[in-house]
């Protein structure tokens, strides 16, 4: 799961360290033929650190085949107390997917990552406020929670989602959407777009192009009069309404969106890379972090083109990561001294930038000595 948002206000938890807790498998409801909803058991003592707001995820973490594995998943449910739930779809060639579809159980137990993310609304009053969810596939978990959240707390909110799948078949949360529906039938508008079955309306059938979704904005969702945007799919649909959005002079500020990818991404832990080995004579980087009120140095070769986070898990077996691909945030650490440079970037936002944070995954030192805070 890929994740870029705005900074939020009211309804999001505070943000503590990332820290992995072993929690006991409650149940694993069948969502479709290729997907499952995990809900997680939160014993008392965990309760205050497992407080979300409505559009996290959680970071699951298992070893398969002798291989750890780390896979972030949007919790799907309103916040609740002693409970937290994903949902899981499989993807085509993914380990974990395929395993927590086929093969998890209640009871089982599983590290999972307390709460993290800022997918989720920064306005401080939501009366009168409308919200637009455009989502595809399992783009729609973190908008279940939302879509609820925003309909409950105000009485005169409106929330509209637009939800693409090939074909009903495909549709996740389909008798939860349709419950909502009933719920709340004049302030909840859905839309289901099925891009490989024929709908009554031509809107609603195909895949969601440029001259479609301008038709949307011309019909169904008027842009002026939407307050926030949430925006959750794979990469190409989400630029594509970013970028419809901004040519309509959307302000981007409105504009909240997670990405998220299949496959199987690169890990730092997979442990198939060649060990790094300073050699005399070596060119090298000096990387300090603390983390936990604790300092700790490493020293990599220029040679080895190591990341700040992978260099760091050398000496440094609990620096918190989740995707390793830039899109998560969960490594994410303020630059005190020095330079990197970032190669990528799905996570912070400008006035993160501007304060000297960085993805460690995706930063690599430029300067001699490179000193980060992953407790800021």
């Amino acid at each position: 799961m890929v994740i870029e948002t705005q900074v939020t206000k009211t309804l999001i938890a505070p943000k503590n360290r990332a820290r992995f807790n072993s929690l006991m498998v409650e149940s694993v409801r069948p969502l479709t033929a290729d997907s499952v909803e995990v809900t997680f058991a939160v014993p008392e003592a965990l309760h205050g650190q497992y407080n979300y707001a409505p559009g996290q995820y959680l970071a699951l973490r298992s070893t398969l085949n002798g291989r750890e594995l780390r896979r972030s998943y949007s919790i799907c449910r309103p916040p609740t107390v002693g409970s937290v739930s994903v949902a899981i779809k499989r993807d085509l060639g993914g380990v974990f997917s395929t395993w927590a579809n086929s093969e998890l159980l209640a009871g089982m137990a599983m590290d999972v990552m307390t709460p993290q993310g800022t997918f989720t609304t920064g306005l401080d009053d939501l009366d009168n406020r409308r919200i637009v969810g455009i989502a595809a596939g399992s783009g729609i978990t973190p908008l279940m929670s939302l879509a609820r959240t925003v309909l409950e707390k105000s009485s005169t909110s409106h929330f509209v989602l637009v939800y693409t799948n090939r074909t009903a078949l495909d549709v996740m949360f389909l008798d939860e959407l349709a419950d909502l529906k009933d719920k709340f039938p004049a302030r909840f508008e859905l839309y289901h777009v099925l891009s490989r079955q024929q709908r009554s309306s031509p809107l609603l059938s195909g895949r969601i192009d440029e001259e479609k979704l301008r038709l949307m904005f011309a019909t169904i969702i008027r842009p002026s009069t939407v307050d926030e945007w949430f925006l959750c799919g794979p990469f190409e649909l989400v630029q594509l309404c970013r970028d419809t959005l901004a040519d309509v002079h959307v302000p981007a500020s409105d504009i909240r969106f997670e990405l998220f990818s299949t496959g199987e991404p690169y890990k730092p832990e997979d442990g198939n890379q060649r060990p790094v080995v300073v050699l005399s004579g070596d060119k090298t980087f000096e990387i300090n972090f603390t983390l936990d009120g604790e300092s700790a140095t490493v020293t990599t070769p220029v040679n080895a083109n190591e990341s700040i986070l992978t260099a760091a898990l050398r000496v440094r077996p609990d620096v918190p990561f989740a995707c390793a691909g830039g899109v998560c945030g969960t490594c994410r650490a303020r630059v005190v001294s020095g330079d990197v440079k970032m190669t990528e970037n799905y996570a912070l936002e400008p006035d993160e930038l501007a304060r000297g944070y960085v993805l460690t995954c995706q930063s690599h030192p430029v300067s001699d000595t490179v000193v980060v805070d992953y407790d800021v």
